[in-house]
């Protein structure tokens, strides 16, 4: 989903199993970093923001070194494929499929992501 950069007073949800789960305001996501929220269930998620304003959930949990860091990686693109490259050994994962860029038998969960 991208919005105009001047809209601010809209929340953020993700579509969880039983509906949309309100997760944090817009203005909480700074383009071009990560924001890492609670899910009702005990997971965590990282949502990114990019400059054109394109909303971006992924599992915050890094599948190679355990740690729940991915809302704390370096985004980018590759080849227009917007990632997040983890803190810990630079992983990259794709945001919109959750993709392992460097390793393709790895994958993250991905969440559909609104602001509403």
């Amino acid at each position: 989903m991208t919005l105009a950069p001047e809209t601010t007073d809209l929340k953020v949800q993700l579509q969880l199993d039983d509906g949309w789960f309100t997760v944090c305001e817009l203005s909480a996501l700074v383009p071009g970093r990560g924001v890492a929220a609670l899910l009702p269930d005990g997971r965590q998620v990282a949502l990114f923001r990019d400059r054109a304003g394109e909303l971006y959930a992924i599992d915050n949990r890094d599948p190679f070194g355990g740690a729940a860091v991915l809302s704390r990686g370096l985004t980018g693109t590759h080849q227009s494929r917007p990632f997040v490259a983890s803190p810990l050994l630079k992983q990259r994962f794709d945001l919109r499929s959750g993709q392992c860029l460097d390793d393709e038998s790895v994958r993250v969960a991905t969440y559909e992501v609104r602001a509403n």
